[in-house]
């Protein structure tokens, strides 16, 4: 089967399905922590706010898509605000399940705290928003990124950390 042909730019509408999964993320998973207390939900949007920044000021300066359209529009955010950084850094960057384990506790720590929820008392808002986020952290992610984003990502052909870590099917 013939591969899909990468983007210069991603389309507009790749770019908002792309972000409406981690921003229903973030705004479930607040919610989920404000019922334990409103300051544990501006922790956890403290944390994704600083886990975005990391990205767009360090990971997005040395994408192929600085100063274009990824898929999530990071790479026209990242210049933006910073300079061009050395895209053979990115393909050469070796990334291990360590690196990523930030990414999956802005997943894990409402659902914890929802299932936690749930076990002191039953609530269908509660029970909701964690089938919510059980669906976007894993059907939601799969969609975006396996028939929206990396598909077509012309940093996937150049050279991609977090491919090389998921595709356990390439040698590394």
């Amino acid at each position: 089967m013939k591969e899909p042909v990468c983007h210069e730019n991603y389309p507009v509408s790749t770019v908002i399905v792309s972000n409406l999964v981690p921003v229903l993320t973030w705004a479930t998973g607040a919610f989920v922590l404000s019922r334990i207390g409103l300051s544990w939900a501006l922790l956890y949007l403290l944390f994704v706010f600083a886990l975005e920044l990391r990205l767009v000021s360090g990971h997005c300066r040395d994408c192929y898509y600085f100063g274009r359209t990824c898929a999530f529009g990071k790479g026209r955010l990242s210049a933006l605000f910073f300079r061009k950084g050395n895209p053979e850094r990115f393909s050469q960057m070796a990334l291990s399940w360590k690196d990523i384990v930030p990414d999956f506790l802005v997943f894990l720590v409402p659902f914890i705290a929802g299932i936690a929820l749930l076990a002191q008392e039953f609530s269908w808002t509660i029970l909701l928003s964690v089938i919510v986020l059980l669906l976007l952290g894993f059907a939601g992610n799969a969609f975006v990124r396996g028939v929206l984003a990396c598909r077509y990502c012309r940093q996937r052909e150049m050279g991609c950390p977090a491919e090389r870590l998921f595709d356990a099917k390439k040698p590394s």
